[in-house]
Formats: structure tokens, sequence, C-alpha cells
């Protein structure tokens, strides 16, 4: 059972070393992984450091995107390269441990349809302010989709290849998140959350996560496209009667 682990980088120059550190203990336990590893259009030293990663370390695939379209637009570029039976990602700033991925294996390894299943991080040991959003959102697409999420942001994903294939007209931001969750709903697919501890970042800032506006702008971003997804949906459906 192979799995191909997806980490998009922009700009992590300063984490690399210890996110491939952490990749060296990874395919040290599972060799049989194939690590993507996205350059998502970076300025910094991430560029040559994801370029020269697999002279230290075979399992890992180095992707360049020479413009950074966006977060999903580095995950998609880096799902297209991947050979395994079953697809990942997980985020590479290093608040995730990439080390989490061996729990979502030995999910997969004692189903019995493993192909049925989509497993998705449930992130612990967060902040009252993160928790907070998580919750909001969490019950705003509930109700827009009259279907239970949670944590939509929640790493790392896994998922079986088939199910990727089906995708259509993806995002290419952060709404990739949301599109992905609703899509294996929508599929009937057997979500399966496992606890995951968030780490504080070690260096640099996030991209998103600044301040209460940064907030207010992610929220109005994938809500404008929760109701475009919804819309989709429903189109769909009544296309079958």
């Amino acid at each position: 059972m192979q799995l191909s682990l997806v980490i998009p980088c922009y700009n992590e120059g300063e984490i690399l070393p210890s996110l491939l550190r952490r990749l060296d203990a990874l395919t040290t336990e599972r060799p049989d992984m194939e690590i993507i590893l996205v350059d998502n259009g970076s300025s910094d030293a991430t560029t040559e450091l994801v370029r020269s990663a697999p002279e230290r370390n075979s399992c890992i695939v180095p992707v360049r995107v020479e413009t950074n379209k966006g977060y999903g637009h580095g995950i998609l570029q880096g799902l297209k390269t991947a050979g395994g039976e079953f697809l990942g990602w997980t985020q590479g700033d290093m608040q995730t441990d990439p080390m989490d991925v061996l729990r979502a294996l030995k999910i997969l390894e004692k189903s019995d349809r493993p192909a049925r299943l989509y497993l998705k991080g449930k992130r612990c040991a967060r902040t009252a302010g993160d928790r907070f959003f998580t919750c909001g959102m969490s019950i705003m697409e509930s109700l827009l989709f009259q279907q239970p999420f949670w944590d939509i942001n929640g790493q790392p994903n896994v998922f079986h290849r088939s199910f990727y294939e089906n995708w259509e007209n993806p995002p290419s931001d952060f709404a990739l998140e949301l599109y992905v969750y609703a899509a294996a709903l929508r599929s009937g697919l057997n979500i399966v959350r496992f606890p995951v501890l968030i780490q504080n970042r070690e260096y640099g800032t996030s991209r998103w996560n600044i301040n209460i506006m940064s907030r207010l702008q992610l929220i109005q971003r994938i809500l404008k496209y929760s109701f475009q997804l919804r819309m989709s949906l429903h189109k769909n459906d009544s296309s079958n009667f």
C-alpha cells in the first residue's frame, strides 16, 4: 500500500531543514512512501532546498511551481505527479508533524475497505481563538450543506486515488480543503478523524492567520465559495431527475 504525501511550501526556507529531518525519519519507517515536496512559487531558500532534497532522501520528489497561484494550486500540482494508490497532503510549516500520517496508514491497513475511507486529522491543543474560529466555520458549513462538518482545515488528509480522479474544478486557494471535505461527504466516503497535536511555528508567520482582519477576509472568501459550491451541487442533483 503506497501513499504519496504532498507537502506544499511557500517561502519556508527557515523551517525546511527541520521538515526534511522529519521526512527522513518518516521514510526510514516507511520507505515505500513517496513525498511530493512542492516549492509553491517561493522566492527564498525554499527553492534550492526543495530542488536538492532528493540528494539526501530518495523518497522525495521535488516539484517547482513558478508562480504562486494559491495554497490549493500547490497541492493540486503535487497531486498531478503523485504515483501512489493512496494520496494525501499536509502543510509544510511544521505546525503538524508529517509523522502524523503514519496514524492514517495504520487505519488504512486495518480496514476491510480502505478505498472507501477519507482520513483527516483532528487538531488538538489549539488556542481559544482558533477553536472559536473552527467552531464558527463548522456550524456555518454544516447548516449550509445540511451535513456535519468539523475542523475543515484539519491535517493531514488521506484518500484513495479513485476519489481524487473524480474531482471537478477544485479551487486553487484555501477553499480546496472545503471542496474535498464536501466531495467526500457527497461520495459517501467513511470519514475517519484522528487526533493530531498542533504546535507553534518555529519560524516565520502564517500567510493568512495574522490578525482579525486576515481571518475575516478568509471567512468571506470561504463563505462566498461555499454558496457557489452549494449551488453547483444543487444543480447537479436537479439534473438527475
